[in-house]
């Protein structure tokens, strides 16, 4: 048998994979999360090796590596979750949409929206 068959066999559906859990909070499921950091630590260790070798001092390296970490971590949260929270309102936004034109389908009421421009017929 498949061992990747065999895996998904053996596992429980009820349980679940817990990962990093930080303030009782598992952050694999906070969106954005991940990207953000893997962003800031590239960037911190490429901007801080770059800082070393072009000055060759260790401790302004290290800070200036993690002080790129730090900004580039928090750029990229904002950025990302400005990003998530515009989708997610789009999305409830055609949920709405979709759910009216639902209601409202075949009735005088969706002829009438249609007349006026709410709804947009098919």
């Amino acid at each position: 048998m498949d061992t990747v068959v065999k895996s998904m066999l053996d596992e429980d559906p009820e349980e679940e994979k817990r990962g990093l859990t930080i303030f009782g909070r598992d952050v694999s499921k906070i969106p954005c999360f991940r990207e953000s950091f893997l962003y800031g630590i590239a960037s911190g260790i490429g901007v801080g090796l770059a800082s070393f070798l072009k000055t060759s001092k260790p401790l302004m390296s290290q800070h200036i590596g993690v002080g790129t970490f730090a900004i580039s971590t928090l750029v990229t949260w904002s950025y990302c979750r400005y990003q998530w929270s515009k989708q997610k309102f789009d999305a409830q936004l055609m949920q709405e949409a979709l759910r009216d034109k639902i209601r409202y389908e075949g009735s005088a009421v969706e002829k009438e929206l249609e007349s006026k421009g709410v709804l947009k017929s098919a």
